[in-house]
């Protein structure tokens, strides 16, 4: 039987808003790909070359659908007591990404990218224009 849909708007309203302040071990993630079974991929930051392997939290499995490239809460202290490959939890997916930038913890590595490259040819765009009359062709 299918869970009951309260509980998945009840986990969707946890996740519409960033908590005011991070707990020590906690960060915010970006997923560089889906290993399968419910275990991400990602990255804490840009300098840090090693991608960390986290597992998604029960309480988000079959509810909410993270793709590569989004942002997660990572908590790194979940499984310290644990002797496994696992480095972490998901413990919150980011979907309000504009709201989570505006927080203090939010790291300085993950810069907001521009839907379209800025053309820095130089070259003038003639889309969306007329085309050049000719007024040597008048023939009036």
């Amino acid at each position: 039987m299918a869970r009951p849909k309260r509980n998945l708007l009840a986990t969707a309203q946890e996740t519409s808003s960033p908590p005011a302040s991070l707990d020590h071990g906690q960060g915010i993630a970006r997923v560089r790909k889906a290993e399968g079974k419910n275990l991400y991929s990602v990255e804490l930051s840009a300098a840090d070359a090693k991608p960390l392997l986290v597992e998604l939290h029960s309480r988000f499995r079959s509810q909410i659908w993270i793709k590569r490239g989004s942002y997660v809460l990572v908590d790194t202290n979940a499984f310290i007591d644990r002797d496994n490959k696992l480095d972490g939890e998901i413990v919150n997916v980011v979907r309000d990404e504009k709201l989570w930038r505006k927080q203090a913890y939010w790291p300085a590595e993950f810069v907001k990218k521009p839907a379209y490259p800025d053309d820095s040819d130089g070259e003038k765009s003639n889309v969306g224009q007329m085309p050049p009359s000719n007024d040597s062709d008048s023939g009036i």
